[in-house]
């Protein structure tokens, strides 16, 4: 099933005509799908070293390559500065039979990807986790401030994305509980200096071996951000013992680790209803980030509403 209005259908025959025409040396290399819940692009593994990143929503091949660009080069910059691995872009590609868009090729980084489950109780990753947050807010932002896309300004600026959101999960969620929690966290004081951010710090973007960090995926959207940004990780992955691990190794204030929760909300609020029925995976990681939310003590609505599996 289709995630999105206007997805390609990309198979392994078009990806390796794609690669096969376009890189030479890359011919004999074997190509395989990964199987994944991303919801951006379709990846396709050449050989052990590299893959590929083919688009999945229609969109204009200029503005797309311009794109590409960009994720290109905050690629490079956060390569320089994390802690443990992330990919490192290698050539993009161009439209070709059967596929109309530029497409990528970056660097293989292996590890296991991450569950909103499956460390959450982990002291050593949540430490990791420090680690990593430390060294991207460490980077010179080289005088740039958020440029107003996506996550990571002002938190009012998502109010009417939010309003659709609370009127595609009212048979869902609890969502009045949701409704109220949100008007108090799109009050919360602007954070201070934009710092360096990874800006999606999901699960699914974080690889692991055992307990400790093993990659970062997705490097794409470095860039100069609100400081709680990041600290979405610890909604999406950690349980309350854990996460008091990140709080106090990144001496997050109140307002800096309320807003972190309230980037998770909006983050997760999305993920419910628009992946229900596409990505059941990515569904559950949103309910999972907001019960942890809604049933911490601290941030929470008065009643602790839970999120129950769907039924």
């Amino acid at each position: 099933m289709k995630m999105h209005a206007g997805e390609l259908d990309i198979d392994h025959a078009t990806a390796s005509r794609l690669i096969g025409a376009q890189h030479p040396e890359w011919r004999h290399e074997e190509i395989r799908r990964v199987a994944s819940e991303g919801t951006v692009n379709a990846i396709f593994r050449i050989g052990d070293d590299l893959a590929a990143r083919l688009p999945l929503t229609d969109a204009d091949p200029d503005e797309l390559r311009a794109a590409l660009e960009r994720e290109a080069a905050a690629m490079h910059e956060l390569v320089g500065v994390c802690p443990v691995p992330t990919p490192a872009p290698v050539a993009i590609g161009e439209p070709g039979p059967g596929y109309p868009l530029p497409w990528s090729v970056q660097t293989w980084v292996p590890g296991d990807v991450a569950t909103p489950d499956g460390l959450a109780h982990s002291a050593t990753f949540a430490r990791d986790l420090v680690e990593l947050i430390v060294a991207l807010r460490g980077a010179d932002t080289r005088g740039r401030a958020f440029d107003g896309g996506g996550r990571g300004g002002d938190l009012r600026d998502s109010d009417a994305w939010m309003e659709t959101c609370f009127r595609e999960s009212a048979a869902l969620l609890p969502v009045d509980d949701l409704r109220a929690l949100w008007a108090r966290f799109r009050m919360l004081p602007a954070p201070g200096p934009d710092v360096m951010a990874h800006g999606d710090l999901t699960p699914g973007n974080l690889l692991v071996s055992g307990e400790r960090l093993a990659g970062v995926l997705d490097g794409g959207g470095f860039a100069p951000a609100d400081p709680s940004l990041d600290l979405v990780s610890a909604w999406h992955l950690l349980d309350a013992e854990a996460r008091a691990v990140v709080r106090e190794g990144l001496a997050s204030g109140e307002t800096e680790w309320l807003r972190g929760a309230a980037w998770a909300f909006q983050q997760a609020m999305g993920l419910v209803w628009y992946y229900r029925v596409s990505n059941p995976g990515m569904s559950a990681l949103g309910r999972s980030t907001l019960h942890r939310i809604l049933t911490d003590p601290e941030v929470g609505n008065p009643r602790n509403a839970p999120v129950t599996p769907a039924s």
